[in-house]
């Protein structure tokens, strides 16, 4: 096999790995148009990668069922069972048998082989269009510890979902949030990260003080949350790569609901002093902090545009909770909320074009999406209590929180469409979720 070029899919360092590379290529014509009606789902054949090696056996149904999860997961998939198949992929390299995989009314095909050297794992993979009898795009290989398994199957996922969607994926990526265990009167409450799966669960915070609101840097690699460790509300950065928090410069006041700008070393964050809560920014390098707002009102839940121009904030200024707009650097606000009931935790979408916010009316909750002028609001949730969502890297997909009445809080997930409502799987109550962008 020649492979012909190098592509910028890398994952961490630490594997040392190689990048993903281009093997053969080919077009095809399947595409699926994500609008607002309902989606027949893509019936799509994922087979057991091929073992190109002994010690890879162990890896390639596991790698086949994580492709497979991650895209019937999204509703835009229907994965065709093993048991239905009629062809047998038995080599990377065989032909096609178009004729078997349309008699099992397969539209799209993931073939994949993995080979284990020592502790090298390399996985690879070839998509194809069965209606057309084409491949779709080029196959790609990715290379690095067998240790880092999982996540070449959620980058196999996401190199699948984006050539048939012509969306960005959003597989290999991580969820922070608030880990909740024991009784209601005593409640632990923990900073846990997880893959987006659910997988591979570490606790960052050891539950002693009560956290809240994490939140991940531009890059993924440290995490904000509020800490009541000392008494009063107060922000925490914590650095991933040695789990070392640091507390944020003492501001003379109550400080939380902090969020990074996209620069990776501002933070905007709120802070509650002399009887008002403002907005606040605060440059991690220098110190420097500016003071954003000055209403004699609460300020609090700010979200940055992604190109760090603007901010989205939640304020009783007009008497009840609203959503407001104004430039990063402070100065006039305009209000962009006028619906019937209150709304809260505004977050400025990663395309730049909505902003999702949580609603309380007529004794629901839900979490909804507007235009970041207020227009089109269109509410995708209804319960009990839904709050706090936090957007995919690709802008498509939120995550948020669940509580039914007497009922523990869970993380669930939700297409901007308002479909594909589905629960993701924790191993204990959950809340205050936020999603990291595409691992490197």
């Amino acid at each position: 096999m020649t492979l012909t070029r190098r592509a910028a899919l890398m994952l961490p360092a630490a594997a040392t790995l190689a990048g993903a590379m281009p093997l053969f290529a080919q077009s095809g014509p399947l595409r699926i148009e994500i609008t607002e009606g309902v989606i027949e789902p893509v019936p799509v054949a994922v087979p057991a990668f091929v073992a190109e090696t002994a010690s890879a056996q162990q890896y390639a149904g596991e790698l086949a069922r994580i492709v497979a999860g991650n895209l019937s997961g999204t509703g835009l998939f229907r994965e065709i069972p093993a048991s239905a198949h009629i062809a047998r992929i038995s080599s990377f390299d065989a032909p096609v048998s178009w004729a078997d995989w349309r008699a099992v009314n397969a539209q799209a095909l993931v073939v994949g082989a993995a080979a284990v050297q020592g502790t090298r794992l390399t996985v690879k993979f070839r998509l194809f269009d069965i209606a057309s009898g084409r491949q779709m795009g080029e196959g790609l290989q990715f290379a690095g510890t067998t240790n880092d398994w999982r996540r070449m199957g959620h980058k196999v996922s996401d190199a699948v979902y984006s050539r048939i969607t012509g969306e960005g994926g959003y597989f290999d990526t991580r969820i922070v949030f608030v880990a909740e265990t024991g009784p209601r009167t005593a409640r632990a409450k923990r900073i846990a990260l997880m893959d987006q799966d659910g997988a591979n669960l570490t606790y960052l915070t050891d539950g002693r003080a009560t956290v809240v609101a994490p939140r991940f840097s531009p890059s993924g690699d440290r995490v904000l949350y509020t800490t009541f460790e000392a008494g009063p509300p107060r922000i925490m950065v914590m650095d991933l790569a040695t789990l070392r928090p640091r507390a944020l410069q003492d501001q003379g006041g109550m400080t939380f609901a902090p969020r990074f700008a996209p620069d990776g070393q501002t933070v905007v964050f709120s802070l509650a002093r002399g009887g008002t809560t403002n907005l606040f920014t605060v440059h991690l390098g220098s110190g420097r902090v500016t003071q954003l707002t000055q209403a004699p009102s609460i300020a609090t839940s700010a979200s940055f545009s992604p190109d760090g121009g603007r901010i989205v904030f939640e304020s009783d200024r007009s008497g009840t909770q609203q959503l407001y707009v104004m430039g990063a650097g402070g100065g006039e606000a305009r209000r962009i909320s006028f619906g019937p009931g209150r709304y809260a935790t505004p977050v400025w979408s990663p395309r730049g074009d909505l902003i999702a916010f949580t609603k309380s009316h007529q004794g629901r909750f839900h979490v909804g999406v507007m235009r970041v002028d207020g227009s089109e609001e269109r509410l995708l949730t209804a319960s009990f209590l839904d709050e706090g969502p936090s957007w995919a890297p690709n802008g498509r997909v939120l995550v948020f929180h669940r509580e039914a009445p007497g009922g523990d809080p869970g993380l669930w997930q939700v297409d901007i469409t308002g479909r594909n409502l589905r629960r993701v799987p924790t191993q204990t109550a959950a809340s205050d979720p936020a999603w990291s962008p595409l691992l490197p």
